[in-house]
């Protein structure tokens, strides 16, 4: 096992015990979170529109992996986590029902599963997607009405 300080000054989170050390890397603290938003009913997406656009084209490519870190940005120390994402909701959910949903769902998983205190789930809502006839299918008042 390595002590090599590097790891811990390159933004991961070092749990120590008397039986060791354990480095917990921000990319699965970011994975975690996000796992956990795209989990909650009313979130359409998440990220904003950089990151989405980037999302939308990796998902053309034939065998990419989604990404689920999309959208997340965290801030890992020794003990303690601080969560900053980006979603786009679905028209007509409460927007701050949904963001103390996916804040509870993020620090529930990721305490869960790191054993870090997360301190802080900041939740930008970006954008909110409408449904409507026209994404369902054609219009059928859009049909030509001449062949």
């Amino acid at each position: 096992m390595t002590t090599d300080p590097r790891f811990a000054a390159a933004g991961s989170a070092a749990l120590t015990t008397t039986q060791g050390r354990t480095i917990i890397a921000d990319a699965v603290v970011a994975k975690i979170a996000g796992i956990a938003t795209r989990e909650i009913d009313g979130v359409y997406d998440v990220g904003g529109g950089t990151a989405r656009a980037v999302g939308a084209l990796r998902d053309r490519i034939p065998g990419a992996r989604v990404n689920h870190s999309q959208g997340v940005a965290v801030e890992v120390g020794e003990k303690q986590a601080a969560i900053d994402i980006g979603i786009v909701a679905e028209y007509g959910v409460a927007l701050h029902e949904l963001a103390a949903g996916i804040r509870r769902n993020i620090i529930t998983a990721v305490e869960r599963m790191t054993g870090l205190e997360v301190t802080e789930v900041n939740i930008t809502v970006y954008d909110v997607m409408l449904f409507d006839d026209t994404e369902t299918g054609p219009d059928p008042d859009l049909r030509p009405r001449v062949q």
